[in-house]
């Protein structure tokens, strides 16, 4: 038996738009900015306690903006194995996590616990 859950929603902004992209959609949200390094800032604020997800801007190259899902695990290989079960394909291994696409063409990471209110609102599979 594993556990999982929505963790985190990523904004994948442009290199030329980050900065930008950070001011919108923390105002949109109404949201604090947290930099967590040059690449990452999170939103927090009155959405994601409680192991609600939480919104994550993500610099990228240009060629890669999306909106992408990641989905926290207290078992990467069990919670892969149930999602290719239901349709969805492994894109590539990356050190503890991996890349994963849709039925629908929609790529998410599956990524093992990292935030420390888990497993606040996590399913339990078997």
């Amino acid at each position: 038996m594993h556990q999982s859950r929505l963790m985190s929603i990523l904004i994948d902004c442009a290199e030329a738009d980050f900065e930008r992209g950070v001011d919108f959609w923390s105002r949109a949200l109404g949201k604090q900015t947290i930099r967590e390094s040059d690449r990452y800032v999170s939103l927090r604020g009155r959405v994601g306690g409680d192991g609600g997800p939480i919104v994550i801007l993500q610099r990228v190259p240009q060629e890669e903006r999306a909106i992408h899902l990641d989905i926290e695990t207290d078992d990467v290989a069990a919670e892969v194995a149930r999602l290719e079960k239901l349709g969805a394909r492994r894109k590539r291994d990356v050190s503890d996590y991996v890349v994963m696409v849709a039925p629908t063409g929609h790529a998410f990471c599956v990524i093992p616990v990292r935030r420390p209110d888990f497993p606040g609102k996590a399913a339990r599979w078997e």
